[in-house]
């Protein structure tokens, strides 16, 4: 599990418009924080370092954590945010906060380790129907991803939900059922020659009357 970011930010007493333009031209944004059974709450936060949760792999999906002076440190996560139409930058963010001991919904990337001797078969396909999945855990326990050796997959068989392996404290929010990857063994089909449009087949044996044979007599 990756190390987790966390993000300083200072609580905000005052609001408005030109307050707002004087924290962007500073390099900052105002954020709002919400939940966590705890009233809203007010803050400033640098742009950069917002950005740059955005830019991670999981993006606004990424759980991390903001440290605001005075109040500590909690969990939150993205929940809302506003970006400027013209220069395609962040303007304002709305958090999510966490309560201890919470879970919640996360979407996880699936990741297929490992080289099955199946696949070096002729017309062995492999195919992966999910590449990410739903998981339910506390923020601090959401894995980076899951990981799942493929490596004695035989051809005609599948991965199913059921098959695959989380940490303790992770429940997988999706039909057990479900497959997740599988190798088919594609043949190539022999096709009959086909025939130009309008072409009439040839019969062999038959004589017609411009290649010299009788034709029918009144």
């Amino acid at each position: 599990m990756a190390e987790k970011i966390v993000i300083k930010a200072t609580k905000r007493d005052t609001r408005g418009k030109n307050e707002n333009r004087r924290l962007r031209a500073a390099g900052k944004i105002p954020v709002v924080v919400y939940g966590g059974g705890s009233t809203a709450l007010a803050a400033t936060a640098e742009l950069k370092d917002l950005a740059a949760v955005i830019r991670t792999d999981s993006g606004v999906n990424t759980v991390f954590a903001l440290d605001i002076e005075g109040e500590g440190v909690n969990d939150v996560i993205f929940q809302d945010r506003q970006i400027d139409p013209i220069k395609g930058r962040l303007v304002h963010a709305d958090l999510r906060r966490f309560a201890k001991g919470e879970k919640i919904e996360m979407t996880v990337p699936i990741h297929l380790i490992g080289h099955p001797e199946s696949l070096n078969e002729e017309g062995a396909v492999l195919t992966q129907a999910l590449r990410e999945i739903k998981v339910l855990c506390e923020p601090a326990n959401t894995p980076d991803s899951i990981d799942v050796d493929i490596s004695d997959l035989n051809s005609g068989h599948a991965i199913h939900v059921s098959d695959l392996k989380v940490p303790a404290g992770v429940e997988i929010v999706e039909s057990p059922e479900s497959v997740v990857a599988a190798i088919a063994s594609i043949k190539e089909a022999v096709l009959e020659p086909q025939l130009e449009e309008g072409v009439e087949p040839e019969v062999v044996g038959e004589e017609t009357a411009e290649d010299g044979g009788e034709g029918e007599t009144e």
